[in-house]
């Protein structure tokens, strides 16, 4: 916090003769590498997510297998359909992507992994997972919009919503 009283003993930029003070100091603007790079990292933690969500499908067991089931098997086909949705804005763009799967799991590394077949301990693992991809296209969007991409910064509204959707399905389904 700044007191009034600090004001006047704050100061003052000394400037040469002639030079002119343009306003306050130019803050570093986002760069389209920037956002490919991030879209490369959310692509490669969506792809993570189709393969988490496909094997969970194939996995599941207990007495709410059928909805769930049916649940994962649509979010894996909505996951492979996230993912080509985003390489084609960075293809797009006029950038490449990771040409084999070693190379796309490097993009992203963080990724939590399910280390059970406990249903729960899966599905919990796969909600965070879905959360942190949520918040993760948000954080993204921010820079769509200053670079100026404002169809990336629409998908990936989009993308959080759908990401949190499922989120909630989870969490609904998971408490006692």
């Amino acid at each position: 916090m700044t007191f009034s009283g600090s004001f006047n003993n704050a100061q003052v930029p000394q400037m040469e003769e002639g030079q002119i003070q343009e306003g306050p100091e130019p803050v570093e603007k986002a760069s389209v590498e920037q956002l490919i790079t991030q879209l490369v990292s959310l692509s490669s933690y969506v792809h993570q997510l189709y393969t988490q969500s496909h094997l969970l499908h194939l996995n599941v067991e207990g007495p709410l297998f059928l909805p769930i089931h049916k649940f994962l098997g649509k979010q894996y086909e909505a996951h492979i359909d996230q993912f080509d949705a985003l390489a084609e804005f960075i293809r797009s763009m006029d950038f490449l992507l990771p040409m084999c799967e070693r190379g796309l799991l490097g993009a992203y590394k963080g990724f939590k992994h399910v280390k059970s077949y406990e249903t729960r301990d899966g599905l919990t693992v796969y909600l965070k997972n879905l959360e942190t991809c949520g918040f993760m296209a948000k954080d993204i969007q921010k820079v769509a919009k200053e670079v100026d991409a404002p169809d990336i910064e629409n998908y990936l509204a989009e993308l959080v919503g759908a990401m949190f959707k499922a989120a909630w399905f989870l969490k609904s389904t998971l408490r006692p």
